[in-house]
């Protein structure tokens, strides 16, 4: 349980955070706003077969928010560590092994990001869209946050800048975030992009939110996203034991 320490440091800093006046709204301001403008305001006109827009957005809603948060607190936090406040290296000075480091700070990621996806779904239940919180469900989120937060290791070791951080989140998870069927189906994608969007593990996470019950047809995608997150996870423990600043 060695990790346990450097979870709760990070849990600490959260809870700090959340006794801040808006820092919760401004948190949740962008998928909240998506779920009002989008699926209350905007999904009224569309027509979707098998349910209503709203309906279909609360999941990607739920994924593209959940991975955004366990990715962006461990990727920030950890560049702010090594690069401003030079507490990073404690971790590699203490009695503590890379493996314990890495999973101390995706389980925080994972924390963070599957508060978000809680508060997402008490406002869906609000605004009239009730997503089936079955098994497989559940496991899709927690790999999803798994995932996340095992990039943003990565991101956090190897970014030299606050702004090599932001061009990862510019370039590739908005533009995932977009384009992974979070608001509209991948099927109405040309085919040349549908090709390369069914790469991206958020496309996967997506399919799955939206299954009202488990299938065996459904263990690609489960093991796409698993397998992401494995090699994260392992390529994170690699990059902190060799960590040199």
């Amino acid at each position: 349980m060695s990790w346990l320490p450097i979870f709760l440091r990070e849990i600490l800093i959260f809870k700090r955070r959340l006794l801040r006046l808006g820092f919760v709204l401004s948190t949740m301001l962008t998928p909240l706003l998506y779920l009002l403008v989008f699926g209350v305001g905007l999904g009224k006109r569309v027509v979707l077969p098998g349910g209503s827009y709203l309906d279909f957005l609360m999941p990607g809603l739920i994924a593209v928010t959940s991975m955004i948060n366990s990715y962006t607190w461990i990727a920030n936090g950890i560049t702010v560590s090594r690069l401003f406040f030079r507490n990073f290296q404690v971790y590699l000075q203490a009695p503590v092994s890379a493996t314990a480091i890495m999973v101390g700070q995706v389980v925080a990621g994972m924390s963070r990001g599957l508060f978000a996806a809680v508060i997402l779904v008490g406002c869906g239940y609000l605004v009239g869209s009730r997503p089936a919180l079955t098994a497989l469900f559940i496991v899709t989120v927690l790999l999803n946050c798994f995932a996340a937060a095992s990039f943003g290791v990565i991101v956090g070791l190897l970014s030299r800048s606050h702004d090599d951080a932001a061009s990862v989140t510019n370039f590739f998870i908005m533009p995932m975030a977009f384009f992974s069927g979070t608001f509209f189906p991948v099927d109405e994608m040309p085919w040349l992009l549908q090709q390369f969007i069914l790469i991206l593990p958020l496309t996967h996470v997506n399919q799955l939110l939206r299954q009202p019950s488990w299938s065996v047809a459904f263990l690609p995608a489960l093991t796409v996203i698993a397998v992401y997150g494995l090699v994260c996870f392992l390529l994170g423990i690699f990059f902190i034991r060799r960590y040199d600043e």
